[in-house]
């Protein structure tokens, strides 16, 4: 039986060697490498391939929420779980949609932490159990309902993500660098951007992205 390949993003060292540890005692488990920021997790998903991705939100670099997005854009067949301290909904939600299947607090027992990862491997959504069930099942529902069209649902995909990087104050050489693309390439999306949203500027953009929930300011 082969094990499951897990790769722990976490801005802190302590909590990485309390989770190796943990998940090293199982033995369908593996631990295949840590990651300290956002940038490098996605770095060690493109090199190791590992099954799952274990990581926190509030990463350096590039955030766990953008990590989840490019992740699943770069290596789709790697899953996601993410370790939290935040339980808000908001937060829940907006880390599902980026493409996560698990979301667990910091302050649940390690048995949530394990169940989430192997449900993660079996490809279905695991909530701590110290989150609200429905959740998942509000999500589900909104998915199912026709989309209004707005001004940010009037963005291409990448636009989305170049959106969403701008607003979290990354530079136009940062974001070309995570989406590997030329900083012309990024300027572009943001011209673009700002003309479909009616916008002008980086506070322009950033009020925009709060005002509709697409970046919580309690995150960052």
């Amino acid at each position: 039986m082969s094990k499951i390949k897990i790769l722990i993003a976490d801005d802190h060292a302590i909590v990485r060697a309390g989770l190796r540890q943990i998940l090293s005692e199982q033995k369908d488990f593996e631990v295949a490498g840590e990651a300290e920021d956002g940038k490098e997790a996605l770095e060690k998903v493109k090199a190791l391939h590992p099954d799952v991705a274990l990581l926190d939100i509030a990463m350096p670099k590039l955030s766990g929420l953008e990590a989840i997005s490019l992740i699943k854009e770069s290596a789709p067949k790697t899953q996601i779980v993410v370790l939290s301290m935040h339980s808000k909904e908001t937060y829940i939600q907006q880390v599902l949609a980026a493409g996560a299947l698990g979301y667990v607090l910091k302050a649940s027992p390690s048995s949530d932490l394990l169940e989430a990862i192997r449900a993660a491997c079996r490809g279905e959504y695991f909530l701590s159990s110290k989150l609200r069930t429905d959740v998942i099942c509000a999500y589900a529902k909104r998915q199912k309902s026709p989309p209004t069209v707005g001004g940010y649902d009037l963005l291409s995909e990448r636009e989305q993500q170049v959106f969403r990087l701008v607003a979290q104050g990354y530079s136009t050489g940062q974001i070309g660098d995570f989406l590997c693309v030329s900083p012309k390439t990024i300027e572009k999306h943001r011209t673009s951007i700002m003309h479909k949203l009616g916008v002008h500027d980086r506070i322009g953009l950033m009020k925009y992205a709060i005002k509709i929930g697409v970046v919580d300011p309690a995150l960052w």
